[in-house]
């Protein structure tokens, strides 16, 4: 190493990658699997300078609450948090909470015990639960001998054994691996998923992208002989030089009338499977969701640029996508979908509420309900899920209301944040 240096410039960076060569674009490849990553609070640069816009708006409740005196006089008393009924109607899943848990694949992280205990607790609480891309190309349906603790059907099973009569449903994504194996015909045709197809309780999510990298297809690190497994399926980049290798999936490719001739052939292929979509935050989200839900979509996923469960390149967390600030100002000044689903660093009530307040139906959990699993696996995210109800509860009734779908935008004020308008 020379003595050579450059103050005020990210030389540590620069010799990190003249060491390290194209593996250097990745975090180091031993955390996949144990580290969770996305945006964190600071590390994204947000317009203006600031932290992540979301974070910055503020919750304002007014004095006078004609709502209030209404729940006053269905009561017969004064209403408290208690009084706020949580239940939401997601993407065609009626929901204990305006809550579910995003999609979460092939990802090692979300895979084994963790994953089944996830899906174990997501049933128990009633909410809905999506499965992520490429499980089935890389572990296997489950009826082949595979690993049923990482096989899609182990999760599938998981899930509906603890859901209530009612609540709840399943959400089964589908990129191009999957499509090449067939995953929804799996699926709509398997025993296993008749009680939720018959009761209303099954969707099928196309995926146009993530937010944790938009424009690319899921990534995960697989060592040589699990690489060696699925070559013929994946792209394979031996660029970290240590035995492990970089599997890519395609990202797909769409323009509008794809879209909406996929939305059609979904709808007619499957006509008992409700229809979700999931986009990325890209800077034309408002269109692509108007597209969606015009094609008859039950439900539009946005995933803004915070999200982030598996793998990355480091420069996609901090400097690719729309913030989900964004992305909800741009789908309200366009005309939101009926059902619209946001997902992003969700782990506490006020962000929660200020993106149902922006025009969101529920929000997703992804690395909130995988830490939650992991610190309890019997009872973590039932307990999460118990703390956010509250925050959720004392939120919308300070706001003078009593379920989420009376918030509006002029229950939040953006001083920093132009086109999301100062509360009345």
């Amino acid at each position: 190493m020379s003595d050579l240096c450059a103050p005020g410039f990210p030389e540590e960076e620069v010799r990190r990658r003249a060491r390290a060569g194209a593996a250097a674009a990745f975090p180091p490849p031993g955390e996949y699997g144990r580290v969770l990553f996305g945006a964190d609070h600071g590390g994204a640069r947000w317009p203006q300078g600031e932290h992540d816009p979301l974070d910055t708006l503020r919750i304002t409740p007014p004095v006078l609450m004609p709502q209030r005196l209404a729940r006053l006089i269905d009561l017969g008393r004064e209403p408290d948090y208690r009084d706020v009924e949580l239940t939401a109607t997601i993407g065609g899943f009626t929901s204990t909470l305006p809550v579910y848990v995003s999609a979460l694949g092939s990802t090692r992280a979300a895979g084994g015990d963790l994953g089944l205990a996830l899906a174990r607790q997501a049933g128990a609480l009633g909410i809905p639960m999506v499965i992520g891309e490429n499980v089935v190309p890389v572990n296997g349906y489950g009826r082949q001998g595979e690993a049923a603790d990482r096989a899609l059907l182990g999760r599938l099973r998981a899930y509906a054994e603890e859901l209530p009569d009612g609540r709840g449903g399943v959400a089964v994504q589908q990129s191009t691996e999957d499509a090449d194996a067939e995953v929804w015909n799996l699926v709509h045709s398997d025993p296993a998923a008749q009680p939720l197809l018959e009761s209303g309780r099954l969707a099928f999510e196309l995926k146009l992208g993530q937010g944790a990298k938009p424009g690319l297809g899921g990534m995960t690190v697989l060592d040589a002989e699990a690489a060696a497994r699925v070559g013929d399926r994946y792209g394979l980049d031996d660029v970290f030089g240590d035995g492990r290798v970089l599997r890519s999936s395609t990202p797909g490719t769409f323009t509008a009338e794809i879209l909406r001739q996929q939305i059609r052939l979904m709808r007619n292929n499957f006509p008992r499977a409700r229809v979700w979509v999931k986009l990325h935050p890209g800077r034309d989200v408002a269109e692509a969701a108007r597209v969606a839900a015009e094609a008859g979509a039950d439900a539009v996923t946005v995933d803004g640029a915070e999200g982030g469960t598996g793998w990355a390149p480091d420069a996609f967390p901090a400097q690719v996508g729309l913030p989900l600030a964004e992305c909800l100002r741009r789908l309200a000044a366009a005309g939101p979908p009926p059902c619209l689903l946001v997902s992003g660093r969700m782990w506490e009530g006020g962000r929660a509420v200020k993106s149902l307040a922006l025009g969101a139906r529920a929000v997703g959990l992804g690395r909130a309900a995988l830490l939650a699993t992991a610190e309890d696996p019997q009872a973590g995210l039932i307990r999460f899920a118990e703390c956010l109800a509250l925050e959720l509860r004392l939120l919308i009734s300070a706001l003078g209301k009593y379920a989420p779908a009376a918030l509006d935008r002029d229950d939040v004020w953006a001083p920093h944040f132009p086109g999301i308008p100062a509360a009345g």
